[in-house]
């Protein structure tokens, strides 16, 4: 099968835009982690007794959504992350920025299992094994638009490789002739 050089750049340049954008939502919005404790909330020590019935105590709702800049609370204001960019006295250079991004998604990645693990531990050992069932903690859609921007990022390597090679042919062949 043969590709015309106009089409891979053509999926070259749409593959590295789509990557941009996607990373762009990604680290502009706060779903990259989610703790949904509304079943807990209806249902454990703070429902009501029964129909009708008064609550025995009120909980503070507990789901929250987290980002890479700031975690944000139901009914609180969101508070913001420490960024270590943000200091007039540090110097990283563009190259140490994105390996440092890249690690930190990583990290955030293992991070993220790591406590969800630690959490199931924890209720284990407490004897609370139905509140795990009542709190929904997983992965949000900015961390998925994440990957994804990375394996478009991947597609348009390929892409460009791919251009690459079809140029150095006819080169080749151009040569022959």
């Amino acid at each position: 099968m043969r590709l015309s050089l106009a089409v891979l750049a053509g999926a070259a340049a749409l593959a590295g835009a789509l990557s941009f954008v996607l990373l762009a939502a990604a680290i502009g919005t706060d779903f990259w982690y989610i703790i949904d404790t509304q079943r807990l909330e209806l249902g454990g020590p703070g429902a009501q007794d029964g129909p009708g019935g008064a609550n025995r105590s009120q909980l503070e709702p507990l789901s929250s959504h987290s980002g890479l800049w700031r975690t944000c609370r139901v009914q609180s204001p969101c508070a913001p992350l420490m960024n270590p960019f943000w200091q007039e006295n540090v110097t990283v250079s563009d190259s140490s920025r994105q390996l440092l991004a890249l690690v930190t998604l990583a990290g955030i990645s293992i991070y993220i299992a790591y406590s969800a693990a630690a959490l199931r531990e924890a209720l284990c050992l407490l004897e609370e094994k139905d509140l795990l069932d009542q709190v929904d903690i997983r992965f949000g859609w900015s961390l998925a638009l994440g990957w994804i921007s990375f394996i478009t990022e991947l597609l348009t390597g390929a892409a460009f490789l791919a251009a690459a090679r079809v140029l150095s042919l006819r080169r080749r062949q151009d040569q022959a002739i």
